[in-house]
């Protein structure tokens, strides 16, 4: 597989998304995000999963957005957060009603364990790409040869260390929150142990 033969919307809307991306987030969490785009869009290929790419592709730019110190809440969960950006930002670019509401839920369940992909295959996708993301699960999936030049196009930077900072400021905050879970079950030691990072 090959990183340009992936499907990358074209829709003014993609481009809005990422130029809003661009403004808010940092390099390494903007980096982040399009990885995100990449490793689902590519599962969804290989798997013969039928997605809808401007959907998955502006919830994958928007699905952190809500740990951004701009959009970052003190009373709701980072993705519940970012699911209101988001679906902000939609109604501005035209989307109707319930595409609006699937791109919020989209991002929402990105920190669910598990999302159906017959329910919901763009949050599927999102889901298992941001856990490749973020502590190196399933990586095998993509051949050395892919994830090589993934990282070659969007380098992770210091995001191990920013996204750790992110989770352990919003735990503090919202311990009911499955950012927190996250951080009390040990995500400390899973992030460092992502082979992504060796390879990086």
């Amino acid at each position: 597989m090959s990183l340009d033969a992936l499907p990358m919307p074209g829709s003014m809307t993609s481009a809005a998304a990422l130029e809003v991306a661009t403004a808010y987030h940092s390099p390494a969490l903007l980096n982040h995000s399009l990885r995100a785009y990449v490793w689902a869009a590519a599962s969804g290929v290989a798997k013969g999963i039928p997605f809808d790419a401007e959907l998955l592709y502006v919830a994958a730019l928007f699905h952190d957005i809500g740990l951004v110190p701009a959009f970052d809440s003190h009373t709701v969960a980072f993705e519940e957060a970012g699911g209101h950006v988001a679906q902000v930002f939609a109604a501005g670019a035209g989307w109707p009603a319930k595409r609006r509401a699937r791109l919020s839920d989209v991002i929402v369940r990105h920190m669910w364990p598990w999302v159906e992909v017959s329910i919901d295959p763009e949050g599927h996708l999102l889901a298992r790409a941001t856990a490749t993301e973020v502590v190196g699960k399933d990586a095998d999936d993509y051949s050395a040869g892919f994830r090589a030049e993934v990282l070659d196009r969007y380098p992770r930077l210091d995001l191990t260390e920013q996204f750790l900072t992110c989770f352990q400021a919003q735990a503090a905050r919202k311990p009911g929150t499955a950012a927190a879970g996250a951080v009390r079950s040990g995500l400390a030691d899973r992030m460092a142990s992502n082979p992504l990072d060796s390879t990086a």
